[in-house]
């Protein structure tokens, strides 16, 4: 596979100009958040037939700014057996890594920025998803540093839970995203966008995007996968035994990272800043582009919204997994299925090397929907689980259970029931011969 060169054009760019743009990165990032937040509240107030924020500002738009000032403000402690220097590092990386990643998203074409020609994009490189890649799993660093350092049990819990996620679930994205690569021939974010002119890569590579899509909620610990950090099992996960700004770092980084997985899912599956042909062939029946200006920043908006909206639909639908359930997805489900699809774009690609005249988009998007949809049957349709646990539920019925697994304290399993306790024995033996008498 050959790269291609970067797409976007920098040489225009001064030091200002870059500036300028980093800086409306912060901003935007932050003020997303903060509307994320209320957006969040109101929509699974309407999934649960609520009312959600109404009362501070209209429609309760305002309810966010007092709850971050409420984060500030809020008392700030110190462990006192804690790793100082790695307690403090750790939310610090999370949030720094979770704001980088936009660096190299294009969120439009180039437009005239004071008179100067720039592309809305702060900077890029052939490399460029390598580089979201590596920052991704940088921030992962944050997570169980956080919860190593603390030297606390629960945040330890959720800290090897964030590492065996990240590993689980980056396998799974990666091979997903080569098949990107592989269709775009570059890995630089605008060039991918530039490979989408004609049809989007959801189209031709519908399973990729279904993997990426599942991995998505893994990669930002969001229900349903939110298994470092469950409320009902550790409290909090890694961030159990931080307050104040230090834990505000943490939240503002998940958020975070969830405009950074939708913007990436829109970049590397739905064109990107380009809106498709539909509008496209709208805008030309009354001589308006969509494709120039700044108009494709208003549809890169739109797209990453409704990735937000899919967010907060999830959360508000599904329920935890269970941890062997959550592994077992990663490693039996996401992981094969990645591969082959893998290994039959890796097939279609070397025959058109081998026949330049083939035209491989129509096979693409054939074998694309194929395995997309037996993938889903596959999903949906398997009993071998309900089988096997079926049959484990039956098997611990018929065994006695105490409580202890090697002289530890455990919790019973489905199908295990703790024994009576030794008050309640006793209550049971002197209560039988009572009735005995009286009867």
């Amino acid at each position: 596979m050959i790269l291609t060169q970067v797409v976007a054009d920098f040489s225009n760019d001064t030091w200002w100009i870059s500036v300028l743009k980093a800086l409306f990165i912060v901003l935007f990032l932050i003020f997303s958040v903060i509307f994320a937040l209320w957006f969040e509240r109101r929509l699974i107030a309407r999934f649960q037939n609520r009312v959600g924020p109404n009362t501070v500002g209209p429609f309760g738009l305002g309810q966010s700014f007092p709850d971050a000032l409420k984060l500030i403000f809020k008392e700030d402690f110190w462990l006192a057996g804690a790793e100082k220097i790695v307690y403090i590092v750790a939310p610090v990386i999370t949030a720094v890594c979770a704001f980088s990643v936009m660096a190299v998203i294009p969120m439009g074409p180039e437009v005239s920025i004071f008179g100067l020609h720039t592309p809305l994009q702060l900077t890029d490189s052939p490399v460029a998803m390598l580089f979201v890649l590596a920052v991704a799993a940088l921030g992962e660093y944050g997570m169980v540093f956080g919860g190593w350092s603390a030297k606390s049990t629960l945040p330890l819990y959720g800290s090897v839970r964030s590492a065996t996620q990240m590993i689980s679930y980056e396998l799974a994205q990666g091979l997903s995203l080569v098949t990107i690569f592989l269709a775009a021939a570059t890995m630089s974010t605008s060039g991918i966008v530039g490979a989408q002119q004609d049809i989007w890569n959801v189209v031709t590579l519908l399973p990729a995007f279904l993997v990426f899509l599942v991995t998505m909620f893994g990669e930002t610990n969001r229900l349903p996968f939110d298994l470092p950090e469950a409320e009902g099992e550790i409290v909090a996960g890694p961030h159990t035994e931080y307050s104040s700004m230090k834990f505000a770092w943490y939240y503002l980084g998940e958020y975070v990272n969830m405009f950074n997985v939708s913007m990436l899912a829109v970049t590397l599956f739905f064109g990107g800043w380009r809106s498709g042909p539909i509008l496209t062939a709208l805008g030309g029946l009354i001589g308006f582009d969509p494709n120039t200006g700044w108009f494709p920043m208003l549809v890169f908006t739109f797209k990453v919204w409704v990735f937000i909206a899919v967010f907060i639909w999830v959360r508000a639908t599904l329920l935890r997994f269970r941890y062997d359930q959550f592994m077992k997805l990663g490693w039996k489900g996401l992981i094969p299925s990645a591969l082959i699809w893998l290994t039959i774009v890796l097939i279609l690609h070397g025959y058109k090397l081998v026949n330049p005249q083939f035209n491989d988009r129509w096979p693409m998007v054939i074998l694309s929907t194929g395995f997309a949809i037996m993938m889903l049957i596959w999903a949906f349709v398997r009993d071998e689980e309900t089988v096997s646990q079926s049959q484990l539920i039956a098997e611990r019925e018929s065994q006695e259970f105490d409580g202890f697994e090697d002289g530890y304290p455990v919790p019973p399993l489905p199908g295990q029931h703790l024994p009576p306790s030794p008050r309640a024995t006793r209550r049971v033996a002197n209560t039988v011969p009572t009735t005995t008498q009286e009867a």
